[in-house]
């Protein structure tokens, strides 16, 4: 409390805060507005006012049910910090914050907050939040009795909410065309934003609440593998993986040499199940699809779970902040625990991680997931080692905006040149155990990544108005000749399939396909391998040409 002034109401320090916050607060929704045209004419400016008033009224009315001696100024400051930090991370990146965005944010490791840190963003919670919040802090303020509180506050929210329905109704007509047409703009209100995430991950969790529901328990190894020689499959899950920035896709860049000696497949029409790791992954290890795993109403095992009741050996490696649950019933493992580690890591010591899987899980095969950090994003620069960075001069800030286009898309291909480097000796590892086993590699990223389009940055944005390049991945497959000759599978047949629309949707459906699983949660239609498997369609035809 700061000494010689006259203490406050509390609807007075609610009113300046929520004054603040609609204004100064929300510069990245009048930013976005304005990008957006929508703030020319008369339309345009009866739009800010009635918004305007109208978030400082949610804010107010929101605010004045926590109007209390304990919890008051607890709340505000909350409000300055959180709208501060939503700010910066709008206006620098392009981010929304939208429930999906808010999980990402909570399941963010410290390494991965470690590289969004940079001076702009202290400066901008410094100016935003923290001044802000200690003048909240030093300005005394009467409660009075609790009594005269409860009135008081009672008071406070029905003004509010008559001050927010005034406004709103006064800007309903270009309000209305505004939400209706550019959806991501509600999620640009600063911080009724955050809120809203709040209670959309609170309270939307049925999935969760009702337990895991076991599925595939009729699981059983249906392959045509021979005992002296059992499949060895390792999925590497890609880390925001584009998959125009793939040279073996075509691109003007020789960024994959490694991959084009290789005799391998590329898809180059697949969509992701979301635009972040939390979303794409549970959803792309999931037997359901995207439509189908968004509405769920409670939540089931995995394909990992699948492969390790059909009595497959199943180990997970990750360098990622996790596996999202994916993981959690098989054996996994962190392969660099204590820091950031570059991806050659989750080759280390690969041998013997194999030796030690049970024996009688190996004697049938064995599945190994490699979950890159890949490009993960803003420290693209970090994500490659000095030997394999091609493209310079590179990107080496984590403030995106700050560096030249050509030197943001450098850093980003050395990274997709080290994913080649990565899978190049990956291949090379599953040829030496050619002798005793039937070896083959998947490798598909979680989700793509903007580099600057549109003022984009980085990943997260809500499917619907997400750009194409967050959306489409790279799905890159390579096999043995006697992983191929075992599987009756057409490489020939499958390169016409190049350019099919694939997603998500058939990553489940694909692993248990090329491991022979025979399960009643297994559909064929979603298997991309199927068509083109001796027996299968298309059967003449790849008898013929490969």
């Amino acid at each position: 409390m700061t000494r010689g002034l006259a203490p406050d109401r509390p609807a007075f320090l609610i009113a300046v805060v929520c004054l603040w916050l609609a204004t100064v607060g929300n510069v990245a929704l009048w930013h976005g507005l304005f990008e957006r045209s929508l703030l020319r004419g008369f339309g345009g400016w009866i739009l800010v006012a009635g918004l305007g008033v109208g978030i400082a009224g949610l804010m107010a009315l929101l605010s004045s049910l926590l109007a209390w001696r304990w919890t008051l100024k607890p709340v505000l400051v909350l409000w300055l910090l959180v709208s501060a930090g939503c700010t910066h991370f709008m206006l620098s990146y392009g981010m929304v914050m939208d429930p999906s965005m808010l999980v990402n944010v909570l399941q963010t490791d410290p390494h991965e907050a470690a590289d969004l840190m940079s001076g702009r963003l202290l400066l901008n919670l410094l100016l935003l939040g923290v001044l802000p919040a200690v003048w909240v802090v030093r300005r005394p303020v009467s409660y009075g009795r609790w009594t005269g509180r409860l009135k008081g506050n009672l008071q406070t929210a029905v003004l509010s909410l008559v001050i927010t329905v005034v406004a709103l109704f006064a800007c309903f007509q270009p309000l209305a065309s505004t939400v209706r047409n550019h959806h991501e703009v509600r999620y640009l209100v600063n911080p009724l934003n955050v809120v809203y995430a709040l209670g959309k991950v609170a309270f939307s969790g049925p999935a969760h609440a009702r337990g895991l529901a076991p599925i595939g328990e009729d699981a059983a190894i249906a392959a045509p593998f021979g005992p002296a020689h059992p499949p060895l499959l390792v999925l590497v899950l890609g880390e925001t993986g584009r998959v125009g920035n793939f040279g073996v896709n075509g691109y003007e860049r020789d960024t994959t040499p490694e991959l084009a000696r290789q005799d391998i497949v590329s898809f180059r029409n697949v969509w992701s199940c979301g635009t972040s790791t939390a979303a794409s992954v549970p959803c792309m290890f999931s037997r359901l699809g995207r439509e189908r795993f968004l509405d769920r109403d409670h939540d089931e095992e995995g394909l990992l779970d699948v492969l390790q009741r059909a009595g497959y050996g199943v180990l997970w490696l990750d360098n990622q902040g996790g596996c999202k649950g994916v993981c959690d019933r098989v054996p996994n493992a962190a392969t660099c625990a204590d820091g950031e580690c570059l991806d050659a890591a989750l080759l280390e010591g690969l041998d013997a991680r194999l030796a030690a899987l049970p024996a009688e899980r190996r004697a049938r095969g064995v599945v190994l997931v490699l979950h890159q950090i890949g490009s993960h994003g803003p420290a693209y620069y970090r994500r490659s080692s000095p030997e394999t960075k091609r493209f310079l001069p590179e990107c080496t800030q984590n403030e995106l905006q700050s560096c030249s286009r050509a030197e943001l898309v450098n850093a980003y291909d050395n990274s997709i040149a080290y994913t080649d480097h990565l899978l190049g000796a990956t291949i090379g590892w599953l040829k030496q155990k050619e002798v005793n086993w039937r070896p083959a590699m998947m490798y598909v990223a979680d989700h793509g990544e903007s580099l600057g389009e549109n003022n984009l940055y980085l990943h997260g944005l809500p499917y619907a108005v997400a750009p194409d390049v967050q959306k489409r991945v790279p799905w890159i497959t390579w096999m043995s000749p006697g992983f191929v000759h075992d599987t009756g599978l057409g490489v020939t047949c499958l390169r016409s399939r190049a350019e099919e629309r694939l997603s998500h949707d058939h990553y489940f459906h694909s692993v248990l396909g090329l491991m022979g699983v025979s399960t009643s949660v297994y559909d064929a239609a979603r298997d991309v391998y199927a068509p083109c498997r001796a027996g299968g369609v298309k059967a003449a035809q790849v008898s013929a040409i490969s």
